[in-house]
């Protein structure tokens, strides 16, 4: 469970990533929504929890005096808990791979899962702080998917204009 919490700390599972999202954005167009929606929605999570975070600063259990250290397995944070950023980052990238790839989708929901359940099994977040951060993203991979959508719809009908205009 701790590589699921900490994994991202590694740089060869940051580099696996990278190939992986490099890979998908060259192969086709379904993938190409997936890993590109993918790397705008993230950073949007992240930005949500940590205003979240800021905003409303709510205690780690691994910090919670009553606790003790029972639950303490990565190590103590000065950080709020309010709400999960990395449970939001992975949820936001899994609901894109799912809009994108619809099944093909279900390998990054398990892995947000994972991520989630370490965070809580890790005493760095309470339940609530990881459903906290999977609303947030999910609301970052909606809007970002639906902008997506959006702007490729206008891009298609701006080249399909540009395609029926007779030539001079």
């Amino acid at each position: 469970m701790r590589f699921f919490s900490e994994g991202l700390q590694e740089w060869w599972v940051k580099l696996i990533l990278l190939i992986c999202l490099g890979s998908m954005i060259a192969a086709g167009k379904d993938t190409r929504k997936g890993a590109i929606c993918a790397l705008l929605s993230w950073p949007i999570a992240d930005l949500l929890t940590n205003i979240l975070k800021k905003t409303i600063p709510l205690p780690r259990p691994c910090n919670d005096p009553a606790l003790g250290d029972l639950i303490l397995r990565i190590g103590k944070t000065d950080s709020p808990g309010t709400a999960s950023a990395h449970s939001a980052n992975m949820l936001a990238v899994a609901i894109c791979m799912l809009i994108a790839l619809r099944w093909g989708g279900i390998p990054w929901l398990i892995l947000a899962i994972l991520v989630a359940l370490s965070r809580v099994y890790n005493g760095v977040h309470y339940p609530y702080q990881v459903v906290l951060g999977w609303i947030c993203g999910a609301f970052a991979a909606v809007l970002v998917c639906m902008l997506y959508d959006k702007i490729a719809k206008r891009r298609a009908a701006k080249r399909e204009a540009i395609e029926a205009k007779p030539s001079n």
